[in-house]
């Protein structure tokens, strides 16, 4: 389809330059505008700060003098940006009154301005949808013949054994003699279009297509007005290349335990503008940017509004009566008048449309690149002069200094650097001499044991993340990766196999669960624990002497409970460093608890006698300390024992009491209730005595519970009380 598509375009060409003649109508030319006087093409770059989010700071600057106009180059892609951050300052009371730049009609919307309906990137058989009824001539399948276009359909063909192949194109054209003519369209047939207002339309298609692939260069213009001579300087942020960090990490032939850290950045330069002589600064930050198409017209959707109707009555049939009729006599004579024809209007209230459009514009930021909204940077060029930086350059004290803002740093080459336009350089960022040493590193998440430094910054700057290269006694040794090291940081970095170490965990844990119960002022805390055992077992086979630094992973709720102590502790894992001595092997033992505790107050709510003796049954010194509770826990239990008593027996003689009096009442009169007047006489001393017995427990448990929380409030101890041991992997 693709080679059909291009001869259908080649022979639109072909159609349009031969309907062309000198009369005929072209398009219009734009007018050149007038060149303004003294105007400056180049505004040299004087600063460039990049950032690690893609984006980078430019500051333009150069001498202007009375009205000026100043133009700067970009791409489309560059001028979202620059629309979004431009600062211009004048030094001296001159003032920047337009900014302007060439825009255009996004494609988009200029082919909507066409009757053909195809869009930016058509397919054929699009192409022939739009010539549906068109007048066409087709030749290469015979002789030539002239008709109109009908339709463009496609077909799978199925061989004999049922196999389907791609999609034919078919063409159906109606000839000038009446006939239907059906052709399928391949390499060596070819359609052109007889009409010269199609071919216009055509014509105009592809000049848009066109011009819209050259629409990527942008001229930025300022118009600057003001007097006598100044400096403008122009400031914006622009999408660049990432710059990337290197080091190389060398150490001395003879050991000294520190180590030459040498740090490079490799920068691009895709701007399309040389950098000549620029101060540069490298940022190792993500300050938040994003892009909007503003150097885009922006058109928005309005609702479509139907026009408003009158609804119109359709015409009805009605049954006819079942009496008789009378005629129109005798209702004008019975007072009934004719009725009048029935009218109805309906109005329909349409609601006017409208259409939005909003505006957009950048936020503000500060002069000089200081806190620039949208991604600007810090600090201040100082002087411009010559000097291109290469790979063999030195670095000396002072050719780079750092600084730190926000949540950002900063490297600022103290000379001018020059990098041409799509090219690339290696600038020098740091040089220092840092105390190293070397260890092997082995941990659960990497068992491959690995040769390491352990890097200590004790400088004053920060190095950024990237790889590193390690040289040792003239020679490389491996390379890695390095997150950002902050100053008074340690950090491992690892850069090759150590294959003399090996490091071998045990396969079996001793794990206990023990339950400990704590008791202090009243409050017991009961806790079940899991105690495991973890032996590491490194043999070192090299004919010197290895640290190694074995990583233990953290468990939640864990602590250690070994006697040796962890060298450095991160946020996942344990380190503990471990001499190692030639040809000779070692154990390393870590311990861990994990906790699962509840509280608990002692009370008679919570504990009873039984429950202290099962806790002092485990030491002879715990049954001790938990003697006087047991005595004061059960002299309170007999005392609410007897209370329980005496509430049932307080409840006996009320009923009793209640009988008598029921007896009394049937008998009133009757010699036989004397027996029961006695009988109600004892019962109420009975329960009078029964009610100051009551009283006197009350006391009783009021006292035995004052004595139990006292014995209590002063119990202290902290113990094991059973382990359960097992064996895992």
């Amino acid at each position: 389809m693709r080679s059909l598509l291009f001869g259908l375009f080649s022979c639109v060409f072909a159609a349009t330059l031969a309907a062309q003649h000198p009369n005929a109508p072209s398009a219009k030319p734009r007018p050149a505008a007038a060149p303004a006087q003294d105007a400056i093409t180049d505004l040299p770059v004087r600063k460039v700060v990049l950032y690690k989010n893609g984006v980078g700071y430019f500051e333009h600057a150069g001498s202007v003098n009375g009205n000026q106009r100043v133009t700067i180059e970009f791409t489309s892609s560059q001028l979202n940006d620059v629309l979004q951050s431009l600062t211009a300052l004048d030094s001296n009371g001159g003032k920047v009154s337009t900014v302007s730049y060439n825009s255009t009609t996004p494609i988009e919307q200029q082919l909507e301005s066409l009757s053909l309906g195809l869009d930016n990137d058509p397919a054929a058989i699009a192409i022939y949808q739009a010539l549906r009824g068109q007048r066409v001539e087709v030749s290469g399948a015979g002789a030539p013949f002239s008709g109109r276009l009908i339709n463009i359909e496609s077909r799978k063909e199925t061989d004999k054994n049922g196999t389907s192949s791609e999609d034919h194109y078919f063409l159906v054209v109606n000839t000038d003699s009446g006939a239907l003519r059906t052709l399928e369209l391949n390499d060596s047939i070819s359609v052109r279009m007889t009409d010269p207002s199609m071919q216009k339309q055509f014509t105009s298609y592809l000049e848009i297509v066109a011009s819209a692939q050259n629409q990527q260069g942008r001229h930025l213009t300022l118009e600057d007005r003001g007097e006598g001579a100044r400096q403008l300087q122009v400031s914006y942020i622009s999408e660049v290349p990432v710059w990337k960090s290197t080091y190389r990490i060398v150490f001395p032939r003879d050991p000294n335990g520190n180590a030459t850290v040498q740090g490079w950045a490799v920068v691009d330069n895709t701007v399309g503008v040389d950098w000549n002589n620029v101060q540069l600064s490298l940022v190792a930050g993500a300050p938040q940017s994003f892009i909007q198409p503003l150097s885009e017209p922006l058109y928005t959707r309005r609702p479509e509004i139907p026009i408003s109707t009158v609804a119109q009555d359709t015409p009805q049939t009605h049954e006819a009566t079942e009496s008789r009729e009378f005629d129109r006599v005798e209702l004008a004579a019975k007072g009934f008048a004719p009725p009048p024809a029935a009218t109805q209007s309906v109005t329909v209230n349409a609601a006017p449309g409208m259409g939005v459009m909003g505006g957009i514009s950048g936020g503000p930021f500060a002069a000089n690149g200081a806190n620039m909204a949208g991604g600007g940077g810090g600090g201040m060029g100082r002087g411009y002069g010559g000097g291109v930086y290469r790979t063999s350059d030195a670095i000396a004290q002072g050719d780079v200094s750092t600084s730190a803002f926000d949540d950002f740093f900063e490297y600022a080459l103290a000379q001018p650097v020059t990098i041409h336009k799509n090219e690339s350089a290696m600038v020098p960022i740091l040089q220092e001499e840092l105390p190293t040493s070397h260890v092997t590193l082995w941990s659960d998440s990497h068992p491959t044991p690995l040769r390491a430094i352990w890097l200590e910054n004790n400088s004053k700057l920060t190095f950024d993340s990237g790889s590193f290269s390690i040289f040792e006694n003239g020679e490389f040794a491996g390379e890695g990766l390095l997150d950002p090291i902050h100053p008074g940081e340690k950090r491992l970095l690892s850069y090759a196999v150590d294959q003399a170490v090996k490091v071998h965990r045990t396969a079996q844990r001793d794990t206990r669960t023990l339950r400990h119960i704590a008791m202090h002022k009243g409050v017991m805390v009961e806790t079940t624990s899991e105690v495991t055992e973890n032996t590491y077992t490194i043999n070192n086979t090299a004919d010197e002497a290895r640290g190694v630094v074995i990583e233990h992973a953290r468990r939640s709720n864990s602590e250690l409970t070994s006697d040796t102590k962890p060298a450095e502790t991160t946020a996942t894992a344990y380190r503990f460093r471990v001499g190692v001595e030639p040809h000779q092997t070692t154990e390393l033992k870590v311990n861990e608890r994990t906790n699962l505790s509840e509280t608990i107050r002692i009370g008679p709510q919570y504990n009873t006698g039984d429950f202290l003796i099962t806790i002092g049954k485990f030491s002879t010194d715990l049954e001790e300390k938990l003697k006087p509770a047991i005595d004061a826990q059960t002299a309170l239990a007999d005392v609410n024992r007897k209370l329980i008593d005496n509430e049932a027996k307080q409840k006996t003689l009320s009923s009793d009491e209640a009988r008598d009096r029921d007896n009394l009442t049937a008998l009133k009169g009757n010699d036989a209730a004397k027996r029961f007047v006695d009988e109600l006489d004892q019962t109420e001393d009975q329960l009078q005595a029964a009610r100051k017995e009551e009283a006197d427990l009350e006391k009783q448990r009021d006292a035995a519970q004052a004595q139990l929380d006292d014995i209590i409030a002063e119990l202290s101890f902290d113990t094991d009380l059973d382990v359960v041991t097992s064996r895992g992997n």
